[in-house]
């Protein structure tokens, strides 16, 4: 099989298309260019994780509206029900988008990306709610969320495949550190956006109406988005040594490199559960197990997400220093232990809550900067959407979406202690699959 070439990013073997080359669009495009694509990029992944994560941390305040009959907990759970069937939806979106990405370039598939989520943000921000449509009003919420998937299941990974192709050549590091920027604005802005709504509304207010504000300042900002992504430059091209015109021979290529496939599922499926179980599971148990006051959760969770803001900046440009395999592999080993701080929430005190979150953040922010990376560094250009967006919308949809629901449901049956070591083992998993991965099919970019 392929090995890696030592003091460069790509590899050889049979399992694949031909290593990466320095793409066109690297060698032609100029500052101004790659500043303005970059800032498209990265608003279009603030956009969607600002939606998916307004979701995630209203869901106690959306629940009672969709689920009248329900009690407080059990509206709160059904509604993370519909969380986490969104991600269901992701591996389907990486499947269809991915294929079209591979076949006839990145940036429509991107406007199409951003496009769907302003429109079901939207759709949710003015829905009635069961109180006047009925049943009607849980389905719809659950086909937005699906659509959604759809969405995000094609953002993450075909904006790190577009930002490590427009960069510079040795520079993936710092891409991955700048769309890991503008997720984590996306999560921040989010959580601040909900902080200073419960301040001016108030909990009631917020749980009445007020909780629609924040989708429709979403639904706003795509639009902005849409027009700025209708700029960018296309990275793959028919004239790529890479390029592949049939979708079938991109699959081909994808299910040969099997063990990439199946490393990427387990490296994104841990990151995730630990960053849901982190910035939604956390906050809702808090909020319905413990009855933490929703607008100090939201001010925690806020700080929260300024760390990811300015730290993804540094972790980025430290994986191109000290190379991308040796940092990830530090912030997976970290991941281990990290997880069992957990164990220290146990009842009300928001320090309490507070300092399980701020304590594990070095490591959150570590795995969540790099794990797309490293994702898209295990196969080359000709394939990279389509494959990432598989193993990605796989990892995210089995263990990520579930995350948030496990984190509420465990602690509700007693059993809180059984989530870290879930997620201890997901971290293992991924390690040894990601070195064999490495060893036996090769690495691209990061190295």
């Amino acid at each position: 099989m392929s090995n890696t070439v030592p003091g460069t990013s790509q590899a050889t073997g049979a399992a694949g298309p031909p290593p990466d080359p320095k793409s066109s669009a690297q060698d032609t495009i100029d500052r101004r260019t790659l500043r303005r694509s970059m800032l498209g990029l990265g608003l279009g992944n603030t956009l969607e994780w600002y939606d998916w994560q307004v979701f995630g941390l209203l869901a106690a305040s959306i629940g009672p509206h969709f689920f009248r009959d329900s009690s407080p907990l059990d509206a709160t759970l059904n509604t993370l029900s519909i969380f986490a069937v969104g991600f269901v939806a992701r591996p389907v979106g990486g499947i269809l988008l991915g294929g079209v990405a591979d076949k006839i370039g990145r940036k429509n598939v991107m406007l199409w990306s951003v496009g769907l989520m302003a429109v079901t943000t939207l759709v949710i921000g003015v829905m009635p709610d069961a109180a006047t449509i009925g049943a009607a009003a849980p389905i719809i919420l659950l086909i937005c969320r699906l659509l959604q998937g759809l969405s995000t299941g094609i953002e993450a990974p075909l904006s790190t495949a577009y930002g490590v192709e427009v960069m510079p050549k040795g520079r993936s590091g710092a891409a991955a550190g700048i769309i890991s920027f503008f997720v984590n604005f996306g999560i921040l802005l989010a959580s601040l956006v909900n902080y200073v709504l419960g301040l001016a509304l108030g909990s009631g207010v917020m749980g009445d109406w007020g909780w629609r504000i924040p989708f429709l300042v979403g639904a706003a900002m795509g639009l902005v988005v849409f027009w700025l992504r209708r700029a960018l430059p296309e990275t793959l091209h028919q004239s790529d040594p890479e390029y592949v015109g049939v979708t079938s021979s991109v699959w081909k290529g994808v299910f040969a490199r099997w063990r990439s496939l199946l490393a990427v599922i387990f490296v994104v499926g841990a990151a995730q559960a630990f960053n849901y179980g982190w910035n939604v599971g956390l906050p809702n148990l808090a909020r319905t197990s413990f009855g933490e006051d929703p607008t100090s959760v939201f001010g925690v969770t806020t700080i929260l997400s300024l760390i990811m803001v300015v730290g993804s900046l540094v972790v980025g440009p430290l994986a191109d220093r000290y190379r991308l395999s040796r940092v990830f592999l530090i912030g997976r080993f970290l991941m281990i232990p990290a997880v069992f701080l957990m164990l220290l929430y146990t009842a009300k005190g928001l320090g309490g809550f507070a300092a399980v979150l701020f304590i594990g953040s070095p490591i959150l922010l570590i795995n969540m900067t790099l794990y797309v990376l490293v994702s898209a560094s295990l196969f080359p250009k000709g394939i990279r959407s389509s494959a990432c967006g598989l193993g990605y919308g796989i990892g995210v949809a089995a263990f990520g979406g579930t995350a948030s629901y496990l984190v509420v449901w465990m602690s509700g049956k007693g059993l809180s202690q059984l989530f870290p070591v879930y997620m201890a083992v997901l971290a293992a998993l991924s390690i040894g699959l990601y070195l064999w991965a490495r060893k036996t099919e090769g690495v691209f970019v990061g190295e």
